[in-house]
């Protein structure tokens, strides 16, 4: 007799209750083994791919690519004994609360989790069975419009970076095709959406990415009293030393840039001021310092702003550094990063420059304390011994958590990266 399991959403070691349904690797009748990868999600930190605990027969997929469903919800339905006699599994009654086994490969912990209480409407806990159990009915879109694309499409849409919600589809039905999402990647006008008829407005759900960064700026925004500085200097030292480095062996192949120095820069400045790289803790009391930097770097991708972050960028040469910065901006672009490299940062860094932005005033990421924004380096008249000339100029401001950094140690701190970008031979000193 066959022997069927469900697979529920489980948290993903992240302390999450929801995820948005990418894409399937899978389809019914598929033959599927131990920690096979089965489906892609997409919680409020990054893109996660699945791997099923068992091997079997897929027999039932319960939701569809764009739908949200809630932790614990059973998505796939697998016959872990294909070769017993064809027989119906008996319907379960899902019991109130039971513990609830992560995934293989996020740990051994047990977890326990419950719904979000929905409007009117009592909290109830949630379990994650591997028992027989009654199929769900498919979880329905929450707050708007959700694209109509098979998984295929939704592949080829963030491979070429394209977002669904800005099409409509051509199929019947109004499905996107691959037809259509190439149209939009080469430029092609593109119709967006429309709710309701006759209307002009359009609704997309604020959900993963866009939902972690605004409730992350709130909190930060409502609970660290944020100070701004700001300092322009002459950088082009450090423009004709990057030149230097290009041409050198020992950089070889290395793509070194403006953020490559600022990254060093705050390394270095953050040992004479310790203060931009501690954290309050409230429910502590305490100032926690730290003796390393994790090093957050702001990256616009096609699914949101994200900040990955570089471990231990402290211990790094400027070399190091370069190929580090590299690695991390091409995999938040794949929208590969993990949410393990986007957690426990100790300073950010982020870049409004390549929009071609001369300053900003950036919100400080939730547990640091500092964040230092780059504007776009120009072509300015500066004083150069009593002579106006033409040079390489740079904007910086600084963020920073006034109940832990004062107006001296924060000075101190962006005057020092400054001096380290204004002439890159100021780091011999330090």
């Amino acid at each position: 007799m066959p022997t069927y399991k469900q697979f529920p959403l489980a948290d993903t070691a992240e302390g999450l209750t929801e995820a948005d349904i990418l894409s399937w690797h899978v389809k019914p009748g598929d033959t599927v083994t131990v920690n096979q990868i089965v489906v892609e999600i997409e919680t409020a930190k990054a893109a996660v791919e699945l791997p099923i605990p068992w091997a079997g027969v897929v027999t039932e997929l319960h939701v569809e690519p764009g739908q949200t469903v809630e932790v614990g919800t059973p998505i796939l339905t697998i016959d872990v004994d294909p070769g017993g006699a064809s027989a119906t599994p008996e319907p379960a009654v899902e019991p109130a609360e039971e513990e609830m086994k992560p995934l293989v490969g996020y740990g051994s912990k047990t977890v326990v989790t419950q719904r979000r209480a929905r409007k009117g409407a009592e909290p109830v806990p949630v379990a994650a069975v591997a028992t027989p159990a009654v199929t769900p009915a498919p979880v329905a879109p929450r707050g708007g419009y959700v694209p109509l694309a098979k998984p295929p499409v939704r592949k080829l849409a963030k491979d070429l970076g394209v977002d669904l919600h800005s099409l409509t589809g051509s199929a019947d039905g109004g499905v996107i095709t691959r037809e259509d999402v190439e149209r939009a990647a080469n430029g092609t006008p593109v119709i967006t959406p429309v709710v309701d008829s006759g209307s002009r407005e359009r609704r997309v759900p604020i959900k993963g990415v866009r939902k972690m960064t605004a409730a992350a700026m709130v909190q930060s925004a409502y609970t660290a009293p944020h100070v701004t500085e700001f300092l322009t200097i002459d950088v082009t030292p450090m423009m004709e030393f990057r030149e230097k480095l290009k041409k050198s062996r020992e950089f070889a192949g290395v793509k070194v840039t403006p953020l490559t120095f600022a990254a060093k820069a705050v390394c270095l400045a953050a040992k004479r001021t310790p203060d931009v790289n501690a954290v309050w803790d409230e429910q502590a009391q305490e100032i926690v310092y730290k003796d390393y930097v994790h090093l957050g770097i702001a990256a616009a991708t096609p699914r949101g702003l994200i900040v990955p972050k570089v471990r231990d960028a402290d211990s790094m040469s400027l070399k190091e550094l370069a190929q580090a910065l590299t690695t991390l901006t091409d995999v938040a672009r794949e929208g590969k990063t993990s949410p393990a490299d986007m957690a426990n940062g100790t300073f950010t860094i982020t870049n409004v420059g390549v929009f071609g932005v001369d300053t900003g005033t950036p919100i400080i990421n939730p547990g640091e304390s500092a964040i230092l924004c780059l504007g776009a380096i120009k072509d300015q008249p500066w004083v150069v011994d009593g002579e106006i000339k033409v040079r390489k100029v740079l904007q910086l401001s600084l963020s920073f958590d006034h109940r832990v950094v004062d107006g001296q140690q924060g000075s101190e701190f962006l005057a020092d990266v400054g001096a380290l970008l204004a002439d890159p031979a100021m780091a011999m000193t330090y």
